[in-house]
């Protein structure tokens, strides 16, 4: 079922944003829906009125509701569902937490998020592990016969970025996790993803992932300081994460603690408790529309924006991958690309930059130099299309 004119002009009104700049920036931070606004902003009234603790206790129940959202989401459990600040913590808070022994190997892409390379190297340094990158194959997204072939030497772990930040292609998650678990079933595989949760429908036992992490800012339209992370229940017990505070943990004497057996281990007690309830509001709002739609909807006028923007003379693309989703990117031959987006800018067009610094394994991108990121969701319409590609085959 796609998603009617008239829905779409409906979800529009419900977007205050739309009426004040055309926004090609959800892959940053997308603009939340009024909806989404209202929880938020209640909840913010509401600690001003009664106070923090109060307003909290009075909107329990509602934020244990959030967790079922997410689960359902991801087609999870609650209990494998945890609140953090943001996607790359719930990423570091659960993968320093994974049980590493010295010289073990790990794969990963030419496409993984500079944060998280970050935290493997630092990984790197204190246990000594092995990292192996998976080149691409001639479409540009993992080569599956190269993972398959990596994955019979012993395999520790494997780390995908589902959607790059820097470009459209969509990694192929459930044949990665099929090849991981028929060919390495104890290695971890631990799935960023930051840009799809919201774009792309996820469901964690067809991806066979171990653990997910998501940000509430992107494609969910939800506010930021939010995000989630999942870990499948049967791997929480071996997990024990790299801070833990009173709510991570429970004090049994004066020298004895024991960390709590679900996913909320890798949560703090103190938290943005309105941005947890945007974000239960989000994932509610997006589960109402549906992931399917969503996604037929994003692909439609990402392919729509890449047409239009092939058609002027000098650009080009850099998307790659087999499938593609709401991310955008480009260059126009001759004019900077900071100047391009300063001339976007200008008119109200809001885009993003990019470069190699964000996926600095892959060597291609250094050549490309800082380019354009535009990014589409389901509000996105023919005409802010028209109006973008209007000023970048208009500028000299």
């Amino acid at each position: 079922m796609t998603l009617s004119a008239e829905r779409i002009s409906s979800l529009r009104v419900d977007t205050p944003g739309v009426q004040h700049v055309t926004h090609f920036n959800h892959a940053g931070s997308s603009l939340p829906a009024k909806p989404i606004l209202d929880v938020v902003v209640r909840h913010l009234l509401l600690e001003a009125t009664i106070g923090g603790y109060e307003a909290a206790a009075a909107a329990n129940d509602r934020i244990e509701a959030a967790y079922a959202s997410i689960a359902t989401l991801l087609n999870a459990s609650p209990e494998e569902i945890a609140h953090v600040e943001n996607a790359t913590r719930g990423w570091d808070m659960a993968v320093y937490g994974i049980p590493f022994q010295r010289g073990d190997r790990v794969l990963t892409t030419t496409w993984e998020y500079a944060s998280n390379l970050v935290a493997l190297l630092q990984i790197q340094k204190r246990f000594g592990i092995a990292i192996d990158v998976i080149p691409n194959d001639a479409s540009g997204q993992i080569d599956l016969q190269a993972l398959e072939s990596a994955l019979q030497q012993p395999t520790a772990a494997v780390f995908i970025t589902h959607m790059p930040t820097n470009g459209g292609l969509v990694q192929p998650a459930e044949a990665i996790g099929s090849l991981i678990r028929l060919h390495a079933p104890d290695a971890w595989y631990v799935l960023d993803a930051c840009q799809t949760a919201g774009q792309v429908p996820l469901d964690v036992e067809a991806i066979q992932c171990d653990v997910l992490s998501a940000t509430s800012r992107k494609y969910l339209r939800g506010p930021r300081g939010a995000g989630f992370v999942y870990v499948r229940q049967e791997r929480i017990a071996s997990m024990e994460p790299p801070l833990l505070d009173l709510h991570a943990a429970e004090l049994t004497s004066p020298t004895e603690f024991v960390i709590r057996p679900d996913a909320r281990r890798f949560e703090n007690w103190e938290s943005y408790v309105a941005g947890r309830l945007g974000l239960g509001a989000a994932v509610d709002y997006a589960l109402e529309i549906g992931l399917a739609n969503i996604w037929q909807r994003v692909q439609q006028q990402g392919a729509l924006l890449r047409s239009r923007l092939q058609a002027i003379d000098g650009v080009r693309i850099h998307d790659t991958g087999e499938i593609r989703g709401g991310i955008v990117t480009f260059s126009r031959e001759g004019v900077p690309s900071e100047d391009l987006k300063a001339t976007l800018s200008a008119e109200k067009i809001n885009t993003s930059l990019s470069n190699i610094y964000r996926t600095h394994l892959d060597p291609g991108l250094e050549s490309i130099g800082t380019y354009i990121r535009a990014s589409v969701h389901y509000i996105t319409t023919d005409e802010d299309i028209d109006r973008l590609v209007d000023v970048v085959a208009g500028i000299s």
